[in-house]
């Protein structure tokens, strides 16, 4: 896999952690969706600029275009969980780790 082939695959990864369209990606960072599709695709060669568009419609550093790690199944999931809970406040967020701590603790107790 080549490089915009590689970084296309992260921004649609990227892209559909937050649920969003090749539309809606493309209406945040003021381009034509048609053109986030080829990004995606790795078919176009696109500047610094556009990538500096992409990196600020979904919210992440530049580097997290370029990070392409095992794709394991726990490490997807992982990254989905931190995904859907990114966005939420501290509150939430606590809430959540209460809830997951009181899971695993029914899941340890399952166990033996």
């Amino acid at each position: 896999m080549n490089l915009p082939e590689s970084v296309g695959n992260r921004i649609r990864e990227l892209r559909k952690s937050k649920n969003w369209t090749q539309e809606q990606l493309a209406e945040a960072a003021t381009l034509h969706y048609s053109y986030i599709g080829g990004v995606e695709r790795g078919d176009r060669n696109i500047s610094l600029e556009t990538l500096e568009k992409i990196v600020t419609a979904l919210d992440v550093p530049a580097w997290e275009l370029f990070r392409h790690e095992d794709k394991s199944d726990k490490h997807i999931l992982l990254h989905e969980h931190v995904s859907l809970i990114s966005n939420r406040s501290a509150e939430e967020i606590a809430i959540i780790t209460k809830i997951t701590k009181d899971i695993i603790s029914a899941m340890e107790l399952h166990k033996e």
